[in-house]
């Protein structure tokens, strides 16, 4: 599994982004597909996560209500939708690709086997 991520860029805080992630090589319904985030001098956190077979959505608290993960299975691509980011959200974003576990998608790094390069979000004040 390959995984290339894109649409990161420089926004003033309220605005938005999408992030794609397109992704090679074997995805199919028993994947799950995330998105982490790691700010400077801090780990990897998760952001959000779904069931590529659908059905199963995850997100971290500090996203919830704007931020949307999504995916188009024609494109093997997973997207996430950012509104009303602010400096907080600032990080390199990158996705991943791992065995989804029945009833729940993984909001741990661990559990993801497959990792694309990231892509830069800055958010200025």
């Amino acid at each position: 599994v390959q995984l290339q991520a894109s649409g990161g860029g420089l926004v003033q805080a309220g605005g938005s982004l999408r992030l794609s992630c397109a992704a090679s090589g074997g995805i199919d319904s028993d994947y799950a597909l995330a998105w982490f985030r790691q700010a400077p001098g801090k780990e990897r956190v998760f952001v959000a996560a779904l069931r590529w077979g659908g059905g199963r959505y995850a997100y971290a608290d500090s996203v919830k209500g704007r931020f949307t993960i999504s995916r188009d299975n024609a494109k093997n691509t997973v997207y996430l939708r950012m509104n009303s980011l602010n400096p907080e959200d600032t990080a390199v974003y990158y996705c991943a690709a791992g065995p989804y576990t029945i009833g729940a998608v993984s909001t741990t790094a661990r559990a993801y086997d497959y990792w694309g390069q990231g892509t830069q979000v800055t958010v200025s004040s």
